[in-house]
C-alpha cells in the first residue's frame, strides 16, 4: 500500500476508514514484529503506516467533530 494523501481518505466512508485502520493497526503490528526478530528490509514503511494511522484518525475525530457540532445546531433550533 502506498502511501495515502490526506485528500485520498476524506474520500471515503466512515465505514471504509474504520476497515482502513484496523487493517493499518493489524500491519503495523507485523512490521514491528519483523523489526523484532529482524526480518524487516522496508524500514521506512513503519514510518508511512504510522504516518497514515495519523491522518485516518484526523479525518475521523474531524468528522466526528462536524456532526457534534451539527447535533448541538439543530438542537438549538429545535427548541
Amino acid at each position: 500500500m502506498a502511501q495515502m494523501k490526506v485528500a485520498d481518505v476524506r474520500g471515503k466512508s466512515p465505514d471504509e476508514l474504520k476497515e482502513m485502520l484496523v487493517d493499518l493497526r493489524k500491519e503495523q503490528f507485523n512490521l514491528r514484529f519483523q523489526r523484532a526478530t529482524g526480518q524487516l528490509e522496508a524500514v521506512g514503511r513503519i514510518r508511512e503506516v504510522r504516518r497514515t494511522i495519523a491522518r485516518v484518525k484526523t479525518v475521523m475525530s474531524e468528522r466526528d467533530r462536524v456532526s457534534v457540532k451539527d447535533q448541538r445546531a439543530s438542537g438549538a433550533t429545535a427548541k
